[in-house]
């Protein structure tokens, strides 16, 4: 049986074709009278608007394309899902895109969707800081956990946070502690360390930096092995499956944590309650921060911003430190060491 059509729902309804075209693709140019008729007689027939169609008379697609930087981080579960409620609110679609932690493949991600998506929204992106400029040049932008002039971005306050884990690890008595970095691309991991190491000396602590280190639960063992050299009384991972591998490590070489040896993470994900001990770990509102993202990217849309180099909106949402069994006290023992 063949689709209706366009002139089909036209005869059923009692309207000029371009009627049709306009009910369906630029509803406010017709009556709301004469569009209930219309959406009636599509229903009827059972027709079925052609997105593409739509979107050469609109200029949108209503969809949005998420990319995000590794997908199997559970990180960014809650990202996602705070970015879909918000654009389902808007009626826009929300694809998700897993980038593999590869600039390449994100790119390429990237080209393929230009010509079918409004605009982007790129989650820790790998991608060079000109590449990313150029793409906003033509097409609209938002980036979360990242920050880039002149493109609009949503992250969270690295500062402040890092600030809260060097207190906590002071007022534990530590007199030093060991960062094990992530992917030399990431811009996040860069803006932690560098936090870390600036206010490190404020506190009476000593900061070291070993990696990078690719940020999954099997690498934890490398990083807790090369970090045990050093003799650290804490250690600070870049995010939390990081931090659960070094944990996993650390007791299978007799190294008890947090009484030899305390660790702290970044993201605050739901595996940090299920280790034992409990992970203490740097959080933020991940799902506000998709909400907010989609919502920037919605004001690019409306006002055409996303092309033009206006003054940057960065927005920074607020970070807490969640306190659990991996940090504690520095004893004499460790301190000593």
């Amino acid at each position: 049986m063949e689709q209706p059509t366009i002139y089909d729902v036209a005869l059923e309804a009692g309207v000029a074709p371009s009627t049709v075209s306009r009910a369906f693709g630029r509803p406010e140019r017709v009556g709301r009278g004469t569009r209930e008729t219309v959406v009636a007689a599509a229903e009827r027939l059972g027709y079925v608007p052609n997105p593409h169609a739509r979107a050469l008379q609109t200029g949108r697609h209503k969809t949005i394309a998420m990319v995000i930087s590794d997908i199997a981080n559970p990180h960014f579960f809650e990202l996602i899902r705070g970015a879909e409620q918000r654009a389902k609110a808007s009626e826009n679609t929300l694809v998700i895109v897993n980038a593999e932690e590869s600039p390449t493949i994100e790119r390429d991600q990237i080209h393929g969707l230009t010509r079918s998506v409004d605009g982007f929204i790129l989650a820790a992106s790998r991608l060079p800081d000109q590449d990313l400029r150029n793409l906003a040049a033509k097409h609209r932008v938002v980036l979360v956990d990242r920050e880039l002039d002149p493109l609009w971005s949503v992250a969270m306050d690295t500062g402040d946070g890092c600030r809260q884990i060097l207190e906590h690890l002071a007022s534990m008595g530590h007199e030093e502690f060991t960062y094990c970095a992530g992917p030399p691309g990431s811009w996040m991991g860069a803006a932690r360390w560098a936090a870390l190491s600036a206010g490190a000396e404020a506190h009476g602590l000593q900061a070291r930096r070993i990696g990078p280190y690719t940020p999954t639960v099997a690498n934890g063992g490398a990083a807790a092995d090369n970090a045990l050299r050093s003799r650290p009384t804490a250690l600070i991972a870049h995010n939390d499956l990081l931090a659960i591998g070094m944990m996993r490590r650390l007791t299978e070489r007799g190294v008890r944590v947090p009484e030899e040896v305390s660790v702290v993470g970044f993201d605050d994900i739901f595996a940090a309650e299920l280790t034992t001990p409990t992970l203490t770990t740097l959080g933020g509102p991940d799902a506000h921060a998709g909400r907010v993202a989609v919502e920037m990217l919605l004001d690019l849309l409306k006002s055409g911003a996303g092309r033009a180099e206006g003054d940057p909106r960065h927005v920074r949402l607020p970070t807490s430190l969640v306190l659990r069994g991996s940090s504690g006290l520095a004893t004499p023992a460790t301190a000593s060491r």
